[in-house]
């Protein structure tokens, strides 16, 4: 197997500063689609120039990161695609085992690396090196092989963000085919820090409304709509009352967090779009 039989997708927002680790870890024979989620022409200009490996497409609105690796996927010419979040760092040889092990499990639909996160001493590496089959993969970085995804299509588009690698890989079981975890693959994980410290608290509220609307779509999209209706009221009243709580107390910051997480789960229990998006400029 050679080098252009993978493509590398990365989907970004205002992820300028984090994703050169990253890009500077991809092996530069490799080609690199970057699916930036703004309409950012500096960011496309500067990191097109510098990899002459990667090409960036600008979105021109944020789509998040199911809809963007969609985007990025079906772009994918090669045999392979790895998708990798702009703060995941390859270790060495990790592409090279991403391939050695597609040519050993050819009928594989995913293969997911060990996960080395950043609160992991580096020492504290796993003792178990093969090759093993397992029900999920986390979405940090997940290999595709892309002829398996034909009838399985990629990710919800519903999902903007959370679940959404968890709903891929439970259909991809669903049609008994195989998701494998290689330890041998290392890739460093920073977890939750893929774009620019200046837009952390927006990116909070953000991460709090998304994530409340994910857990109720997908609980109703697997257990129907009363089941995930009476699993979300708990979280539902306890938002609602933590979000008066820090009204009265004026705590400003506590406020807007519980609002929007009452506000996320709300509108999908309503039913509506996850349409909320970060309020960066």
């Amino acid at each position: 197997m050679s080098y252009h039989d993978i493509t590398v997708v990365i989907t970004s927002f205002r992820s300028e500063t984090k994703i050169i680790d990253c890009l500077d870890s991809i092996n530069p024979e490799v080609k690199v689609l970057i699916i930036e989620n703004s309409n950012n022409k500096d960011f496309k200009k500067n990191v097109e120039k510098k990899y002459s490996n990667t090409e960036c497409f600008l979105s021109q609105v944020n789509l998040g990161y199911a809809k963007g690796n969609n985007f990025g996927l079906n772009k994918v010419k090669s045999k392979y695609a790895l998708i990798i979040n702009p703060d995941a760092i390859l270790e060495k040889n990790a592409i090279d085992n991403f391939l050695l092990s597609a040519k050993k499990y050819q009928d594989f639909a995913i293969i997911g690396p060990y996960v080395q996160e950043d609160n992991f001493l580096e020492n504290n590496n796993t003792t178990e090196q093969k090759l093993k089959e397992v029900s999920s993969v986390k979405g940090f970085a997940m290999f595709f092989n892309m002829e398996q995804f034909d009838k399985i299509g990629f990710f919800d588009d519903n999902f903007f963000i959370y679940l959404e690698e968890i709903d891929l890989c439970r259909r991809v079981k669903n049609l008994n085919k195989k998701i494998i975890l290689d330890p041998s693959i290392k890739i460093k994980h920073s977890g939750g820090t893929s774009h620019d410290k200046i837009i952390d608290h927006e990116m909070e509220l953000s991460r709090n409304w998304h994530w409340m609307w994910s857990s109720f779509y997908y609980n109703k999209k697997y257990n129907g709509y009363l089941i995930a209706l009476i699993k979300a009221l708990p979280k539902l009243t306890t938002s609602l009352f933590k979000m008066l709580f820090y009204l009265t107390i004026f705590n400003k910051i506590k406020r807007k967090i519980y609002f929007q997480r009452f506000s996320g789960l709300f509108n999908s229990i309503l039913g509506k779009k996850s349409w909320y998006r970060p309020k960066v400029f």
